[in-house]
């Protein structure tokens, strides 16, 4: 625990202009973020009596060791530049809003030569168009299922599309009329690209005018006796009614806006959001967030709309937004939004004033309250889920650093594994738990270059060693933040071992240590492990290993290996994360191999080089897919000529009717006499 005045800043050094402040913990990680209309009078009140503080709030300054802060002009770029150190050092003591389940969206790959539709979760990607989130999958496919008929995009994967395009022949879809097949030349990339974009304009809630082109091309078809073409006209008007049968409206106005709703308690707040367009629910998300902040109901709306709308542009911030409370700088985040929505988002460039705005009655008071009911089940369901979640990893936490001997609970753990086949391809990974949860950006992976063979105790002393090594380096490379001098102008400005340093720069990976470090296997992989820490002078981190066989946890120097009850949930905490770390390694080598397989498979062609070969091995990923390929399709890599192309599948097709044994290592089942290869160490 830190004392504040160790480093509170000296009278009058603190600006009083708008900014944004960090506070970093001893290691120079960044634990919390704050932007102020005036620095002095906000960051004045961090460094006052610790009984006056909330509980939230002396956590934070007692674990923090150091605060630096920049000025800026104006509470719009404050805010900007606070969302950006937010996204970028995702401080713990700040709030982070959490799906609370992952919603799916519907997708339209307009970046790709021809775009297709699709159920995706996850991050947004570039050139991707969405639509949603909806509550459930299977939603979007009954709706895009139903769009089919009048919109025939493709659907297909990358794969069906390409056995569509080499056998002539569309999928069933095409068949039956649910795709305008471009596969196979039905229609131009053009005609398809405008299929498409219909498609997207229906969805964006352009739908009256679709909607009367179809009655005026059905009546005009009729009236020409083509009762063919008008009756097919006439379903896909009944099939785009069932669509928008399915979205109620709420807003009889045609708004479009986002309707905010928060039940929240002292611990935790969970948030709901209903994406309303053209007057109907097109989409629910929702969030739960641990109140680690001393926030009112409009602080949390702040933050939020932050998360929500800061990678955001053009339509998808929407012209109006329906929220409980107004948020303290409710002027300053009306205009950052308004920005946001005046950048062009690709499909159009929208403009207006976005509106925060709390409705008092009618139709949006109403709809605003369906939503505050949603959050209200929402964070009840959560509370009652995370309650034994919560506790129980805490006591797995606690069970483990009683059963090692450890004076605190390990709330970092790293965990190494080696990944090997007969000693080629020797790589390592390193996956990291914070708290008893995955915190995959924080994973590494390594290569082991310095011997060949298999030595798993070598690899293992080797990898601590460039692990720590690094860590060390870091630290000593940071080495202790001291305060800013006295005096005017000297506030901008934090200086570390006597440079200033750029507000900009990133703490790596490497220099967070964790408090055990695990690894995959027994006493051997344990002692060099140990070594490897010795070796550097680093005596402070715990060591494990748990070894797959009976499940017994090894530590340094001890003869005996320390049983936990099988049913235990510490036991299982550590299974865990050690299997997490055994899949991280695998993954790794299978690439590594498969690359090196057709590398080898290439090297037996005379008179290809190595631009080219790697071109093959990014273009196909694999020695089958290669070995499948025609002429016509390796011709198709940049760098290979038709010349070219039919030397290496002539040569290709030899080393494969040349193949008379089995390449080792293998096995052989004595039952059937099948030869199989072995698995992955």
């Amino acid at each position: 625990m830190t004392d504040p005045a160790t480093y509170r800043p000296g009278p009058g050094s603190i600006p009083t202009q708008p900014g944004v402040y960090k506070f970093r913990d001893p290691h120079g990680r960044v634990v919390y973020v704050g932007k102020a209309k005036n620095l002095r009078s906000r960051l004045s009140n961090y460094f006052q009596d610790l009984a006056a503080l909330h509980p939230r709030t002396q956590a934070m300054v007692t674990t923090a060791a150091s605060v630096e802060w920049t000025v800026v002009n104006t509470e719009v770029e404050a805010l900007q530049l606070e969302y950006a150190w937010i996204k970028e050092f995702d401080p713990r003591f700040n709030v982070r809003y959490r799906d609370d389940k992952s919603y799916p969206s519907l997708a339209v790959t307009i970046g790709e030569q021809i775009p297709r539709v699709q159920v995706m979760r996850g991050p947004k990607r570039k050139g991707v168009r969405y639509f949603g989130p909806y509550a459930h999958a299977w939603a979007i496919r009954e709706t895009v299922d139903a769009l089919l008929r009048v919109f025939p995009m493709r659907s297909c994967s990358n794969g069906v599309y390409r056995r569509a395009q080499l056998s002539d022949r569309p999928c069933l879809l095409g068949y039956i009329g649910k795709c305008s097949a471009p596969c196979v030349g039905r229609v131009t990339e053009d005609e398809h690209r405008r299929i498409v974009e219909d498609f997207c304009a229906f969805l964006a809630g352009h739908t009256a005018a679709y909607t009367k082109r179809l009655e005026t091309e059905m009546k005009q078809a009729a009236a020409e006796l083509e009762f063919e073409k008008a009756a097919r006209l006439r379903d896909d008007l009944a099939a785009l009614e069932r669509v928008l049968e399915r979205n109620a409206i709420v807003l009889g106005d045609g708004t479009d806006a986002d309707v905010i709703g928060i039940s929240e308690d002292e611990l935790e707040a969970a948030v709901q959001v209903f994406h309303v367009r053209g007057g109907r629910v097109r989409g629910q998300r929702g969030w739960v967030v641990d109140r680690v902040e001393e926030l009112d109901t409009g602080g949390l709306v702040e933050h939020f709309l932050q998360q929500l709308y800061g990678e955001q542009s053009g339509e998808a911030v929407p012209r109006q937004i329906l929220v409980p409370a107004l948020p303290e700088d409710s002027a300053a985040i009306s205009a950052w939004l308004t920005a946001l929505r005046a950048t062009n988002g690709g499909s159009s460039h929208a403009t207006g004033q976005v509106d925060l705005h709390v409705p008092r009655r009618g139709d949006k008071r109403a709809l605003m309250e369906t939503v505050e009911r949603n959050a209200k089940q929402s964070l009840v369901l959560h509370k009652t889920k995370r309650a034994a979640d919560l506790t129980t990893r805490s006591q797995a936490l606690q069970d483990i650093a009683d059963a090692l001997g450890m004076d605190q609970a390990p709330l970092r753990i790293e965990c190494y594994d080696i990944s090997n086949l007969q000693g080629t391809n020797v790589v390592a990974s390193m996956v990291v738990f914070e708290d008893g949860l995955a915190r995959k950006s924080e994973y590494r992976r390594f290569t082991i270059k310095s011997f060949e063979g298999q030595d798993d105790v070598r690899s293992m002393h080797e990898v601590l060693t460039r692990r720590f090594r690094r860590y060390l380096a870091e630290t000593a490379k940071r080495g202790e933040a001291l305060l800013p001098e006295e005096g005017e102008g000297a506030p901008e400005t934090v200086i570390m071992n006597g440079e200033p340093i750029d507000d900009g720069e990133k703490l790596s990976r490497s220099a967070y240590p964790p408090q055990l470090v695990l690894v995959d296997g027994g006493p051997p992989q344990v002692a060099a492990a140990a070594r490897a820490l010795g070796e550097l002078g680093i005596d402070e981190i715990a060591v494990a290993g748990l070894a797959k066989r009976m499940e017994e946890i090894w530590l340094p120097g001890e003869e005996d290996p320390v049983i936990l009850p099988r049913a235990s949930e510490a036991l299982y905490l550590l299974q865990r994360v050690r299997d997490e770390a055994h899949r991280f390694a695998i993954t790794f080598h299978r690439q590594k191999r498969s690359k090196s397989m057709i590398v080898s498979a290439l090297d037996q062609i005379p008179g290809l080089g190595e631009v080219r070969r790697k071109a093959l091995v990014k273009h196909f990923g694999s020695v089958k897919a290669l070995r499948a390929a025609t002429a016509d399709q390796l011709a198709e890599v940049p760098g290979i000529g038709p010349a070219t192309a039919a030397s290496i599948a002539a040569a290709l097709a030899e080393q494969k009717g040349a193949a008379t044994t089995v390449p080792r290592p293998y096995a052989i089942n004595t039952a059937t006499g099948e030869i199989i290869e072995e698995g992955d160490n």
